[in-house]
C-alpha cells in the first residue's frame, strides 16, 4: 500500500501535481467552469448552506448542484459547478466555505 505522499504512486503524484497547479494558479484559465466541492455531516441542511454560500459569489444554475451520501450515510458530498471569473473569486468562495461550521472538508 502506498500513501498519498509516495512518489512511486503515479496516480497520486498526478493528483498532487494537479492540486499544486490549482493552488499556484497554473492550469486554470479564467473565466472557467469549476466544480466546487464541500463535504460535511449529512442532514442539517448542508446542501442548502453550501448553495447559499456559493450563490453569494456566482450565479448557480438549477442543474449545477449534485449531492452524494457517503457509503455509511454519515457524510454528504456537495458539488456545485459554476462559472468563475478569477482566481480571487474562487478563493473567496472556498474561504467562506471553509469558515462555515457545517463544512468539514473542501476540494
Amino acid at each position: 500500500m502506498t500513501s498519498a505522499n509516495d512518489p512511486s504512486d503515479g496516480a497520486s503524484g498526478e493528483l498532487r501535481n494537479a492540486a499544486a497547479e490549482i493552488e499556484e494558479g497554473r492550469g486554470l484559465e479564467f473565466p472557467c467552469t469549476y466544480p466546487i466541492k464541500a463535504m460535511g455531516k449529512s442532514g442539517a441542511g448542508l446542501t442548502e448552506q453550501v448553495l447559499e454560500i456559493v450563490s453569494r459569489h456566482v450565479p448557480v444554475g438549477d442543474d449545477a448542484v449534485r449531492s452524494r451520501p457517503s457509503k455509511g450515510g454519515k457524510y454528504e458530498s456537495i458539488t456545485v459547478t459554476v462559472q468563475v471569473e478569477s482566481r480571487e473569486q474562487l478563493e473567496s468562495i472556498y474561504g467562506e466555505l471553509t469558515r462555515h461550521e457545517q463544512v468539514l472538508w473542501t476540494l
